[in-house]
């Protein structure tokens, strides 16, 4: 089984493109901090690089910026080539099957995400209005 879960923030705006056959993909960085500390106290941050294809990249490049928190499950993927100077590269890539998007919608035009989703504030409960159960459809 090849399959990978990540929750983190990006590192910049994606970037989409396309293969010369038109098929649409985007590229996105992303930063996931590690769940536990080091001896120092701070927590070490994980950067990865991110490839999504088709409709889903069209989405990513049209809805997320730097900052945007997203999760991302998907799969690695090696590959090899040989670089300018004829040495043989070995790469792992991350081919992203979802993207789901974890920022709250501002406001705002453009259908833009803010970077922060909500949190419920302690101590604090919404309030619901009461409502007629002769107007639930169940």
């Amino acid at each position: 089984m090849n399959k990978l879960f990540l929750i983190g923030n990006l590192t910049r705006d994606p970037e989409a493109s396309e293969t010369a056959s038109g098929v649409a993909f985007c590229r996105l960085g992303i930063a996931v901090n590690r769940p536990y500390q080091g001896s120092d106290g701070e927590r070490a941050t994980d950067f990865f690089n991110i490839t999504v294809w088709r409709a889903q990249a069209e989405n990513c490049a049209r809805y997320l910026k730097k900052g945007s928190k997203v999760a991302i499950v998907g799969s690695l993927q090696n590959r090899s080539y040989e670089d300018k100077d004829g040495n043989k590269r070995q790469v792992t890539d991350i081919i992203a099957n979802e993207v789901e998007f974890l920022s709250v919608r501002t406001s705002g035009e453009g259908g833009e995400f803010d970077s922060e989703p909500m949190r419920p504030i302690r101590g604090e409960r919404p309030q619901l209005e009461p409502v007629n159960e002769e107007d639930l459809p169940f």
